[in-house]
């Protein structure tokens, strides 16, 4: 893992994480890391909640309720970081090279929400406007095709 992250100001959304070093392409920087739920569970203890730091982790339906760093790392349409699930453990890897300075950033790629918006503020030249995933956008394109033509 990487030493000299730090939280500060973001423009991308409230607070951020930022590297002091820089990080080479391929390192693992930090782990998703906090207590682990079932998805039903989660619903339940956040359902009055707008903001949550849940993370999906591995086959069995758990998710992580992000505590520490990670949960700093905001979302980006170009980012410089991804996810990696293995085996239940969530890293956060640079895809890039990354200079000293720069916030840190990966692609949220939300799905499975209740939420009717999840709207992007990334500021990336090619922004698709929200954090969902495109295979979310294309759900949710087909069930407002399908209540259109249903006449709700």
């Amino acid at each position: 893992m990487v030493d000299g992250l730090i939280i500060r100001s973001s423009s991308i959304h409230a607070a951020g994480c930022y590297t002091t070093r820089a990080i080479k392409k391929g390192k693992r920087v930090v782990e998703y890391d906090g207590p682990r739920f079932t998805k039903d569970e989660a619903d339940d203890r956040y359902q009055d909640r707008d903001i949550t730091y849940l993370f999906s982790c591995g086959e069995n339906g758990l998710v992580i309720d992000g505590f520490g760093t990670a949960m700093f790392i905001n979302h980006s349409c170009n980012p410089n970081c991804e996810s990696d699930n293995v085996d239940g453990r969530v890293f956060i890897v640079a895809i890039r090279d990354i200079a000293a300075g720069e916030e840190l950033t990966y692609e949220y790629n939300l799905y499975d929400s209740d939420d009717d918006e999840q709207n992007c503020y990334c500021g990336a030249t090619k922004c698709r406007g929200t954090m969902f995933s495109e295979a979310e956008v294309k759900r949710r394109a087909r069930k407002a095709r399908a209540a259109v033509r249903a006449g709700r």
